[in-house]
């Protein structure tokens, strides 16, 4: 498989952002293997808090979440997905496929032996995360879902998705830190914006951002819908505690949460929706997220 990797120089002097890079390889499917980029910070003995980015962004997105699960004890497992961030970047569309993404992060837990794991998820890290609970689930100890979905095609997209879709599809270039920026309420700096495009010097690195939205299921016969439909079945089997964190401002996910309080773990739980916050958002109250999850874990501990 062909891929590109984003020049180290690239990532230097980011705003806020002083974490040491970690790498592992995973099979890419064809006989060769894809460099993967993550964080691992605090306690290495602690339970881990494994936070998944979505698209457009990459592990940046979590900066101002990891210093409080870390204070709070936790160890916290920060991936880059394959296509963006510092890690491999396949230069055809065609080679992102929902399958192989799920394979490829699941690689990623089974080699770090993660345990007891923390997953909070959000857009594509909860498509991909979500998957992964319901593969493993004896590695997962609780799930926060935020501003995200397991979609089978079953139910039409909302309007919201489609234009989004159809933005990404057809704008030129593709402007990572300014979606980023249009999905927030707080709004970005212009280092924060910069931060978001570092790991794209060009287009030919943008294949994985250009295609997630297409990868998204919106008919029953898409690829993905058996597996994800699949993945449904055993998450209404467990009894894994659930919380879910919405972002009050956020019109493409806004009502999916009801679904996510209908599982057996969820019961119970004090779901937040969260003012002031749009889809990002990490960007919007990251600290606050943050410490709602440390409280989960402490009241499920």
């Amino acid at each position: 498989m062909d891929f590109l990797r984003t020049p180290d120089a690239r990532f230097d002097g980011l705003n806020e952002y002083d974490f040491k890079p970690n790498y592992l390889d995973v099979d890419d499917t064809e006989g060769g293997t894809l460099r993967v980029h993550y964080l691992d910070e605090g306690p290495a003995s602690a339970t881990p808090v494994l936070v998944m980015h979505g698209e457009p962004t990459w592990c940046y997105l979590y900066r101002h979440m990891i210093p409080v699960f870390t204070t709070a004890g936790h160890r916290v497992i920060a991936p880059d997905l394959v296509g963006f961030g510092r890690s491999d970047k396949p230069v055809r569309r065609e080679d992102y496929t929902y399958q192989r993404h799920v394979d490829w992060m699941a690689s990623v837990v089974r080699q770090l032996d993660l345990q007891s794991i923390t997953l909070v998820c959000q857009d594509w890290g909860g498509l991909i995360g979500l998957r992964l609970w319901a593969e493993v689930p004896e590695r997962f100890a609780r799930i926060v879902v935020a501003n995200t979905a397991l979609p089978t095609g079953d139910q039409p997209m909302s309007d919201a998705f489609c234009a989004w879709r159809d933005f990404s599809q057809m704008v030129e270039p593709f402007p990572a830190g300014r979606i980023v920026y249009g999905g927030t309420t707080q709004k970005l700096s212009e280092a924060e914006v910069a931060a978001y495009d570092a790991p794209f010097p060009d287009e030919r690195y943008q294949a994985g951002a250009r295609q997630f939205p297409m990868l998204v299921p919106n008919q029953p016969d898409d690829p993905a819908s058996p597996a994800n439909r699949a993945a449904w079945e055993v998450l209404r089997s467990l009894d894994t505690p659930v919380l879910t964190a919405f972002g009050a401002d956020d019109k493409i996910m806004a009502g999916v949460d009801k679904i996510f309080q209908k599982l057996p773990g969820a019961a119970g739980q004090p779901h937040t929706v969260l003012p002031n916050a749009g889809h990002f958002l990490q960007e919007d109250v990251g600290p606050e997220l943050a410490a709602l999850v440390n409280a989960f874990i402490d009241r499920t501990g």
